[in-house]
């Protein structure tokens, strides 16, 4: 069966990072899997605005009809939005879903390692994946992990979402040698929440100083990811309280019907959306766009420091 070209970047994209510009990784998959339409189109587009006023050049990144694209455009983005058969595509599945020419939202693994190939040095998330809870007999841990171990990108993101084994995470982090710092705090975040109760040695006070801390590494030639975690602001996280409630219900109601592996996430996340009002998904949004403006910042120095 013959093969399209193994990655398609845009002309933009292509032309801001041979000339130093600053450019920022956008994932794919909260707009086709983590929200629902038509928000889900709003968010993306509204994101690559944002990093566009910046003075930062936008670079989300899919999988359109077999083509993994660095850089999508305003219609290959409605097209991922707005598809039913739109998969969920991690490192592995790529060349699979290439081949059998199928529309993907690249999980954060996925993301990350095409920004890489497209020498894309930033990229913004949501929330890493991680240890999930039980892992110690399950083994199950995302593929995001192991994935920014070889990867030198600066990842921001609001940690972990708090359904899975923060703790755990924390020490797999170490062990694969991806340093961790908190934008302008110690206390690790829970996603939804600011502060997940456990903390990380290393705070950032500025965008200069993540990218000086990025440039130290590459000079070193350690080749692992930094991620960035940044909490939503305490004003717009969910409820400490009725976080903790309702997760507490919802593990309990995941373990009374014996959900688990691949179905866990989802059916967490659902529970947590519907019984708190919606509002999880309102602070799902808040911190994603926390994120793409740290980001874009964090491009802006990179390229300042490397112009």
């Amino acid at each position: 069966m013959p093969v399209s070209a193994p990655l398609v970047i845009a002309a933009e994209v292509q032309e801001a990072v041979a000339a130093g510009e600053p450019v920022l990784a956008l994932e794919s998959t909260i707009f086709t899997h983590g929200l629902p339409r038509p928000r889900n189109l709003d968010v993306a587009l509204e994101a690559e605005a944002r990093v566009r006023a910046f003075g930062v050049v936008p670079a989300t990144i899919g999988v359109v009809d077999g083509r993994p694209t660095v850089g999508l455009s305003p219609d290959e983005i409605e097209q991922l939005s707005t598809a039913d058969e739109v998969v969920k595509a991690s490192v592995r599945d790529i060349p699979v879903v290439a081949v059998k020419g199928l529309s993907a939202g690249t999980t954060v693994a996925a993301t990350g390692y095409l920004a890489s190939r497209a020498g894309l040095r930033v990229f913004s998330t949501g929330g890493l994946g991680g240890v999930h809870r039980g892992a110690p007999q399950t083994f199950d841990e995302s593929a995001d992990l192991l994935t920014l171990a070889g990867l030198p990108l600066v990842v921001v993101s609001a940690g972990v979402k708090s359904i899975l084994d923060i703790p755990l995470t924390l020490e797999r982090l170490e062990t694969l040698n991806l340093a961790v710092v908190g934008y302008r705090t110690t206390d690790y975040p829970g996603f939804y929440i600011a502060d997940s109760g456990h903390d990380i040695e290393y705070s950032v006070d500025s965008p200069a100083e993540i990218a000086a801390i990025a440039r130290m590494r590459d000079g070193l030639g350690i080749s692992s990811t930094l991620l960035v975690a940044n909490p939503v602001a305490a004003e717009r996280q969910l409820d400490p309280a009725l976080h903790d409630d309702v997760l507490a219900r919802a593990l309990s109601a995941a373990n009374a019907r014996g959900v688990s592996g691949h179905d866990t996430t989802p059916f967490l996340l659902d529970f947590l959306q519907r019984e708190t009002g919606g509002r999880s998904l309102e602070v799902n949004v808040e911190v994603y766009r926390g994120n793409v403006g740290l980001g874009a910042r964090i491009a802006l120095a990179l390229a300042d420091a490397t112009g």
